[in-house]
């Protein structure tokens, strides 16, 4: 487990971006954390990093919002997934064969069923109202 501590929206992309370098087709990003913590930044930071010529933004309405790159990649918001039959009706399942990289925000309305080899991330705030906190917890993946 690492933290990274960003005092800014372009240090979270710049943090994600380099954290894109340690991606393989198949990988699963799960991000954790609430309401205006960055993590569509990260998305930006991560889609930059994995020489995306997308624009990308959150996919509250959509639920998946699909990006090119070095790997296609494969953005999912699941604020407003309640249950195991919401999560079916995203066709996040058949994203997980697909050989890209597939990055969930909210991932903690499906942490039951995220993939066990899955690469969290949890954003917070931290007593700096610009300030956040990225706890990465993939060390152990055994990449």
């Amino acid at each position: 487990m690492s933290n990274y501590v960003s005092r800014s929206v372009q240090d979270t992309e710049a943090f994600a971006a380099q954290y894109a370098q340690s991606l393989h087709a198949g990988d699963v990003i799960a991000l954790f954390g609430g309401l205006g913590m960055g993590k569509t930044a990260f998305v930006r930071g991560l889609a930059s990093g994995l020489h995306s010529s997308s624009e990308v933004s959150s996919p509250t309405f959509a639920l998946v919002h699909e990006y090119d790159g070095k790997y296609p990649i494969y953005h999912f918001d699941m604020y407003r997934v309640r249950d195991l039959d919401d999560l079916y009706s995203t066709g996040f399942f058949d994203y997980l064969e697909s050989g890209g990289i597939v990055v969930i925000e909210w991932s903690e309305n499906i942490e039951p069923y995220l993939p066990e080899n899955a690469r969290k991330i949890r954003i917070c705030r931290t007593e700096h109202e610009n300030e956040r906190r990225l706890t990465v917890e993939d060390e152990d993946t055994g990449r």
